[in-house]
């Protein structure tokens, strides 16, 4: 409503220290945020009041049609969503075909031999850490070992 900033509202304080006076001005300020409440207080209950007549008479409804057959974005945004969903199970439904007896096994054969070479993979990655680990604890007890104590030559 009113574009005030810092500056304007410290001139209008100083302006209202020197016309009102020191010991009203308080009274002054407490008075006019009771009236600027009133004033919002008024303000709502009108902007309510109107929503409510809106909603009885049913523009709400009507404005809403009017935003979506106004808003071409949204509605080429949904067709092209309901599309790539579509074609999207379409997809996965041709990806499922129907097997046959010969297809089925030649599938599990393939799947057979993916869990073996996966097996194999892994227990190669585990013999790699066991031999990781020995050459670590090889290596830590060559460091930490004590040398032998010097003999000594009695002459």
């Amino acid at each position: 409503m009113f574009d005030l900033g810092w500056t304007e509202l410290l001139l209008i304080g100083i302006v209202a220290l020197i016309v009102v006076g020191p010991k009203d001005l308080p009274v002054m300020f407490r008075t006019l945020g009771k009236f600027t409440g009133r004033l919002k207080g008024m303000a709502r209950e009108f902007s309510t009041a109107m929503n409510q007549a809106a909603d009885e008479a049913g523009v709400n409804d009507i404005n809403k049609t009017l935003r979506a057959a106004t808003n071409p974005l949204k509605a080429s945004t949904d067709a092209l969503r309901d599309t790539v969903t579509d074609a999207v199970n379409m997809d996965e439904a041709a990806k499922t075909p129907e097997m046959g007896p010969e297809t089925a096994k030649l599938s599990q054969e393939r799947q057979s031999a993916k869990d073996k070479v996966n097996a194999a993979m892994a227990q190669k990655a585990l013999e790699r850490k066991a031999q990781q680990a020995a050459d670590k604890q090889a290596e830590n007890a060559a460091t930490t070992a004590v040398p032998p104590a010097a003999t000594e030559v009695k002459e």
